[in-house]
């Protein structure tokens, strides 16, 4: 996994694993380091990398999410993500890497040798700092 600059292709692709990923608030720990995937790039998956820093509400799943921020900064530093969001850097534990290897499968192989960064289009940020997949996007909002 690697983290890239800004520059991606956004290939919109059907995210198969994490809408339906069961994975509690407890699974991650304010100071864990995580990885948000967001597409494929020279063969690998990338996304952005960064740092849980303390509980928060999501107000889009209705339920426990993280504040989480990114060390390089951007256009937003803190963002709220849902825990399904998350994949763990920090250290390998046995969900993450299942649910890493998945993705690799399901989707390495639709880009294969490609040096492009590939946004697969799987998320957005709303107005009010949170991170949210495609499939959790409400009617109205």
């Amino acid at each position: 996994m690697s983290q890239l600059p800004p520059d991606p292709v956004v290939a919109l692709t059907p995210d198969p694993l994490t809408p339906d990923r069961d994975v509690t608030h407890a699974h991650f720990q304010a100071g864990d380091t995580v990885v948000v995937l967001k597409g494929v790039a020279g063969g690998e998956l990338w996304g952005d990398a960064m740092r849980v820093v303390a509980p928060s509400w999501h107000l889009l799943t209705d339920e426990d999410g993280w504040r989480l921020r990114d060390a390089t900064g951007g256009q937003q530093s803190y963002i709220t993500a849902h825990p399904r969001y998350l994949v763990h850097l920090s250290r390998r534990c046995p969900d993450c890497l299942i649910h890493l290897r998945a993705m690799e499968d399901a989707l390495l192989p639709k880009y294969p040798g490609d040096d492009a960064l590939i946004d697969c289009g799987w998320y957005t940020t709303t107005a009010v700092g949170q991170l949210v997949h495609v499939a959790d996007v409400r009617a109205g909002q």
